[in-house]
């Protein structure tokens, strides 16, 4: 009976452990990982400007770059050389040579992409803003008299799962 226990409590100890921590631990936000383009990727005639304008770019993200290697780059321009199409002095050529290129989305300003070798003046180029990822919306203002949320959920939540966790850790002590 005793090696039964021992095989049975263990994945139940972690399953039950598992979910509390899940319940205990606060929704965060992932990043975004958008291919350019969407399904047509990195090509000519396509308008980037109308791909990026419905998109809000955080700090975090990525840009994925899908490609014909053998024809096209990813370049990142300054401003001036991303409105003059021009690619002989990138800030970073993101460029592998597998024509499928991640950029990372690591610091909030305006990047600048193109694509040299002609491609530019075709429309193979893309203007990303990116911000800071804007904090959580506050609670809306609670009536007087009404309970509030954190009372409404205290006992069907935090305590039971208090209870698991305490239940779980026992379990574990006694598995020892």
């Amino acid at each position: 009976m005793e090696g039964l226990r021992r095989r049975i409590g263990w994945p139940a100890a972690a399953l039950v452990l598992t979910c509390a921590a899940l319940v205990i631990m606060p929704a965060e936000v992932s990043a975004v990982r958008y291919i350019v383009g969407a399904n047509m990727g990195w090509t000519s005639n396509v308008n980037y400007t109308i791909w990026a304008q419905d998109k809000h770019f955080y700090l975090g993200d990525w840009l994925f770059f899908v490609y014909d290697r053998n024809q096209m780059n990813v370049l990142e321009v300054n401003k001036t050389n991303y409105e003059n199409c021009n690619s002989d002095n990138p800030l970073h050529n993101w460029t592998t040579g597998a024509g499928r290129d991640v950029v990372p989305l690591n610091v909030t300003k305006t990047y600048y992409f193109i694509s040299g070798k002609g491609f530019c003046y075709g429309g193979m180029k893309v203007a990303i803003h990116v911000e800071k990822l804007p904090p959580p919306p506050s609670s809306l203002p609670q009536k007087s008299g009404s309970p509030g949320l954190l009372s409404t959920f205290r006992g069907q939540i935090f305590v039971p799962t208090l209870f698991a966790i305490a239940a779980v850790w026992d379990s574990f002590l006694y598995l020892w």
